[in-house]
């Protein structure tokens, strides 16, 4: 009886999985972690973006494999694909590797979302948003630049800035201290809900549950 119908409705089985497949397309997200390649930076606090992704991938036993300008993992989580990328052109060309990923697998820019450090919020805390400046990070700067637009999701962790003056480089480049080190893990772990939230509960729903976090 359904056969009956559809072929009224002049809609072949076929074109009826085509109806769903364009009314329910699966969403496509891709994140960013910020950072720099090479032993020598990957505890630094400047590389929380790769320790960050790093972390997601050991929770979900993804498997990351070096491909065009950058290592990239696929998650897949309620009907959503999760396209993992830690670039691998150091941070000033980030943004080259955002615009070749997002290009190649076809997602709008508010599908985004770039997870870097910031020197402006105390240790740990997180600040997800809709858009902003470069605020001077140099990731940041790369990737507004070759996507010409402030207007992109970015997640803002913590660093602090305990440090004295002119001495800004060598702590963003520096290690973590044992107290915070202490810390991480349990923000590590926040940092991968703000990622699945952002993906299936939409930004806002994530500004409002992570933010201040």
């Amino acid at each position: 009886m359904l056969h009956f119908f559809k072929e009224i409705l002049g809609l072949s089985p076929s074109k009826t999985a085509l109806t769903i497949e364009e009314t329910n397309p699966m969403k496509k997200f891709l994140i960013v972690g910020l950072g720099n390649i090479g032993s020598e930076y990957e505890n630094t606090r400047h590389n929380i973006g790769f320790k960050i992704l790093d972390h997601f991938a050991k929770n979900e036993e993804l498997t990351f494999t070096t491909d065009k300008l950058g290592d990239v993992a696929t998650y897949r989580f309620k009907g959503r694909t999760f396209i993992l990328l830690k670039p691998n052109t150091y941070m000033n060309l980030s943004g080259k590797a955002v615009r070749y990923w997002m290009t190649k697998e076809k997602i709008p820019v508010e599908n985004i979302l770039i997870i870097t450090d910031d020197l402006n919020l105390e240790f740990g805390t997180i600040r997800v948003k809709t858009k902003g400046s470069d605020g001077g990070h140099n990731g940041l700067k790369s990737v507004q630049a070759l996507l010409n637009t402030t207007k992109y999701p970015r997640f803002r962790f913590g660093i602090s800035a305990d440090f004295g003056k002119g001495r800004q480089v060598n702590y963003v480049l520096g290690e973590w201290t044992s107290e915070e080190n202490e810390k991480l893990p349990e923000r590590l772990e926040k940092s991968a809900e703000v990622i699945k939230s952002f993906g299936t509960a939409g930004i806002s729903n994530t500004m409002n549950a992570f933010n201040g976090k």
